[in-house]
């Protein structure tokens, strides 16, 4: 595995194990989509999930990471990321939840989040929704070896804010594969005065843009973990592991 400014370069056999854990991955947040619904706990979609990572015979990638407790990330309405599973949690009509989700496949990553609509949403929420998908896919065409790593987040904040939203600063995206978090980090705005690193083939990043109703301001829990809305609206999370080639960027944590 070669390194670039200290970014781990991966061969066509780590991408294609990288594809294989994120394959996975694709198809348990599947499953979880399905198992939505008005009246089920969050603590019920952590069990699916736990499940499903032994039916693959996988581990989940982010229980016991830095002390995290759970296989999913359960983020329900203002809660950004982070949020715990819980059986006390019952989702309702008109909520949002989103979840994040990773495995280890034969020592890679896989890494992916999407937010669900629970029942109907009004067309303000599913705006969010879709801004928020829109904003990774358009981060995502600019992962192309030869551009600067923000020419991703420029793609992200521009889109999302000319729509109103805001764009969360203090969690970003990130490089993965052996480990789950590489570099570079890969944030959803431009920071000043930084001047990013050129894209090269080999690098897989985990894009995720995490996308506001209002500020992009936020609050720890006493869990230590879960994110919120310093204002409380909402926020939606969509993110995929993705591959950069002499192609373009490959999506390997497609269903």
């Amino acid at each position: 595995m070669k390194k670039y400014r200290g970014i781990y370069l991966k061969n066509d056999k780590e991408i294609g194990l990288m594809r294989e854990a994120n394959r996975l991955v694709s198809k348990i947040l599947d499953m979880l989509g399905e198992a939505i619904r008005p009246g089920i706990t969050t603590m019920d979609l952590e069990k699916i999930a736990c499940k499903a990572c032994d039916d693959f015979d996988v581990k989940p990638a982010f229980k016991g990471y830095h002390g995290f407790p759970f296989a999913l990330c359960c983020s329900v309405n203002e809660e950004i990321v982070h949020g715990f599973p819980s059986d006390k949690r019952i989702l309702n009509v008109g909520d949002i939840v989103s979840i994040d989700m990773g495995v280890i496949f034969q020592g890679f990553y896989g890494d992916s989040a999407r937010t669900y609509p629970v029942g109907d949403v009004s067309d303000e929420i599913s705006r969010l929704l879709d801004v928020t998908r829109e904003s990774l896919m358009l981060g995502i065409k600019q992962a192309i070896p030869g551009n600067n790593l923000y020419d991703i987040s420029k793609a992200v904040q521009d889109y999302a804010e000319a729509e109103g939203f805001g764009v969360v600063r203090r969690f970003v995206g990130h490089g993965i594969g052996r480990n789950l978090h590489e570099k570079p980090e890969v944030p959803n705005f431009v920071p000043s005065g930084l001047p990013g690193v050129q894209l090269k083939s080999g690098m897989v990043l985990a894009i995720e843009p995490m996308v506001t109703q209002g500020s992009y301001d936020i609050e720890i829990l006493e869990d230590r973990w879960t994110a919120v809305t310093k204002d409380r609206k909402l926020s939606a999370h969509f993110e995929h592991t993705v591959a950069v080639t002499v192609d373009g960027p490959v999506i390997l944590s497609l269903s």
